[in-house]
């Protein structure tokens, strides 16, 4: 699929964007997500700057990907602790 020209709207400025047809949708959802909680922390802590809502926002989303990021690395490691138990009793099984 191609590329397309796209305008993205965050925090009241408008940025032009060159993206595939496949990540228009993911990325105008996440400008949304993001003006969303811009709209939040100004309403929730009367917060006016936008750079400090900015820094807040980013702040939450590096925060929510950092844990995601540790999840997957625990669960990885238990499925790979997993496959090697299973690996030693087939050998243990097969080796008899």
């Amino acid at each position: 699929m191609g590329d397309i020209s796209i305008k993205i709207n965050i925090a009241d400025r408008v940025y032009p964007l060159k993206v595939s047809t496949d990540e228009e949708e993911i990325i105008r959802r996440a400008a949304k997500l993001i003006n969303d909680s811009l709209k939040e922390y100004q309403d929730k802590y009367a917060v006016r700057d936008k750079q400090d809502l900015l820094s807040m926002a980013v702040l939450q989303y590096a925060t929510a990907s950092l844990k995601a990021e540790r999840k997957v690395t625990a669960e990885d490691t238990g499925i790979a602790d997993g496959v090697d138990k299973l690996d030693q009793m087939l050998t243990a099984f097969f080796s008899k």
